[in-house]
């Protein structure tokens, strides 16, 4: 429902909602999602929260396998890439 503190703009109602939509299309949402998100929210307690929400209704929906895939991802933090300092004696 709009006014969700998770999802104010609607992108993830709106989303279970779209006939055919696609994975593609649903990562394209999801990210805007994400980014609307308030200031300082856990990324997977939201991700948690919303499929919760949807997931029993839609297992099989394009937008469940994304927040499922974002849920993976949030909870997992690696370092990426770059260089380390490192002292040289």
């Amino acid at each position: 429902m709009k006014g969700d503190p998770l999802d104010r703009k609607g992108l993830m109602q709106e989303s279970y909602r779209i006939e055919g939509i696609t994975a593609g299309e649903c990562r394209s949402i999801f990210l805007d999602w994400a980014l609307s998100l308030p200031d300082g929210a856990d990324m997977a307690a939201s991700i948690t929260s919303t499929l919760e929400q949807y997931q029993g209704e839609h297992p099989d929906h394009p937008m469940t396998q994304v927040l499922t895939e974002g849920l993976q991802k949030a909870e997992k933090p690696r370092r990426r890439g770059g260089w380390r300092s490192r002292s040289r004696d």
